[in-house]
């Protein structure tokens, strides 16, 4: 497992925060949700077996969902905190066992801002719920941009500063609060560095888990949820495009 001499830019999660991360909560109804939308809104053919690095792997529960979504040939699970990395070691060895998809997985211990990859040699970068916690965000788009190849995806899924933000997040959880973004902010800033998507790539989910204030209580006493445009956005997922 290579690890980078640099220091992280990563604010580190609360022992509630890496628990939670290996939660059935967390697998089913965060992750693979967010992947299933990620993959609808992809809107061009996939690369046959791509390389696919997963930006804050964590403890490599999404190793699974990501072979079987897109049935890659190589993931490279980056992520700062050596204890989740171990823990992604046997996840990466169960991938196999639990999809029979033959996907070479690598571990690398360091920085989202300072990918150890080689320039344009990644054909898809899946960042999920990983930016809220960077303080350097634009050097990491920095670095997406650098290792992706050209018309490589950038799979974004975020959490907004509404949610993060909100108390019982403020609580459990641990971010560099100075730096959380809008809906509108994150995509703007993809905007900005040269991410190309439309309407149809970006998709703004209101999840039960994402409303803070009553964790989708009043949806099922039948209350509806005011609509976009009406309401602040807690979630935006992207499928952004590095243009050829």
């Amino acid at each position: 497992m290579p690890a980078l001499s640099k220091p992280s830019t990563f604010v580190p999660e609360t022992a509630f925060g890496v628990w939670f991360l290996r939660t059935h909560t967390w697998e089913h109804h965060v992750l693979r949700v967010a992947i299933d939308d990620l993959k609808r809104l992809i809107d061009a053919p996939l690369p046959h077996a791509p390389v696919i690095v997963d930006a804050g792997c964590g403890q490599g529960i999404s190793f699974k969902l990501l072979a079987r979504a897109f049935e890659p040939s190589r993931i490279v699970g980056v992520d700062c905190h050596r204890a989740s990395l171990a823990l992604a070691e046997h996840a990466a060895r169960r991938t196999h066992i639990g999809t029979g998809i033959d996907v070479d997985i690598e571990l690398m211990q360091g920085d989202c801002a300072a990918l150890p990859l080689p320039d344009a040699s990644v054909d898809i970068v899946f960042c999920h719920q990983t930016f809220h916690h960077l303080v350097e965000q634009e050097r990491t788009l920095d670095a997406f941009w650098r290792v992706l190849k050209p018309g490589g995806l950038l799979l974004f899924a975020e959490s907004t500063d509404a949610y993060i933000k909100s108390w019982v997040i403020r609580l459990l959880f641990r971010h560099p609060m100075h730096v959380q973004k809008s809906a509108d902010g994150y995509l703007d800033m993809l905007r900005t560095r040269g991410f190309a998507f439309a309407e149809r790539n970006v998709s703004l989910p209101y999840l039960w888990w994402s409303r803070a204030k009553d964790f989708g209580l009043l949806e099922r006493l039948g209350v509806h949820h005011p609509k976009p445009g009406k309401r602040r956005e807690t979630l935006v997922n992207v499928a952004a495009r590095k243009p050829l």
